[in-house]
């Protein structure tokens, strides 16, 4: 990871820890048992999850007599503050997708930390987190090879990049968005998508059935750390 990219997602590590301990108050979330309301769920739960992350993330920086603010910093101060959190090279976790693309990661530091306490595997997490945020991607991938995707993506360049036009390497969303629906590029995606994302699921059923029992795992010892974060604040403020 550059050193760029580290300082960026220290700064939005920083904003979660600032919003992180904010009301949760749930939006229409339609029947129960019903796509709205199991979409609301897992909303809940995500946010659950990220709270508890954040406050095991604070605790340890606070150890180490750091913290997570917005403000700036100087370089070497960036720099541990960035080893607490990361973690310090080389990294010992590594993943090469289908899609080609490799994601590492380190075992130390307060990041790696929170998910060992979370759930409780912090190498089975890893490959299992980093497998199912990708699987969409995976799809996408595999779309490629139909050839009706590949026709509609010759219609979408065409569009997009007219003969004669500068060929930018990103067009305006916009113009990318017109094309999509004019060149049949947007419903060839709607159509294949659902199923190439079934197959990759199938093929990663391994990591996905792992990935949503290390998750319980997480959920119920997040929820132990609000309660106890909750009765300690209600301790305090009775004294």
């Amino acid at each position: 990871m550059r050193h760029g990219t580290r300082r960026a997602l220290v700064t939005a590590a920083a904003a979660l820890v600032l919003t992180g301990c904010a009301t949760v108050r749930p939006g229409p979330s339609g029947p129960p048992g019903s796509p709205a309301s199991a979409a609301a769920a897992r909303h809940e739960q995500d946010r659950l999850l990220k709270a508890a992350e954040n406050r095991l993330v604070v605790d340890c920086l606070g150890a180490e007599g750091l913290a997570l603010t917005s403000r700036a910093r100087a370089p070497a101060e960036d720099r541990r503050l960035q080893a607490a959190l990361f973690g310090s090279d080389p990294r010992e976790l590594s993943l090469t997708l289908a899609t080609g693309h490799t994601v590492t990661a380190n075992t130390d530091g307060c990041l790696a930390k929170a998910h060992e306490t979370l759930y409780g595997d912090q190498t089975r997490w890893f490959k299992a987190q980093v497998t199912v945020d990708n699987l969409r991607a995976e799809a996408q991938a595999r779309m490629k090879d139909d050839p009706a995707h590949q026709a509609a993506l010759e219609r979408w360049t065409r569009c997009a990049a007219p003969d004669g036009a500068p060929r930018a390497g990103r067009p305006d969303p916009t113009v990318a968005d017109r094309c999509a629906r004019e060149s049949g590029l947007a419903d060839v995606r709607a159509r294949l998508e659902p199923a190439e994302l079934a197959t990759v699921r199938t093929l990663h059923r391994d990591e996905v059935t792992t990935y949503e029992q290390l998750r319980a795992r997480a959920l119920r010892r997040a929820a132990q750390l609000s309660a106890t974060i909750t009765t300690a604040t209600r301790g305090n403020d009775a004294r």
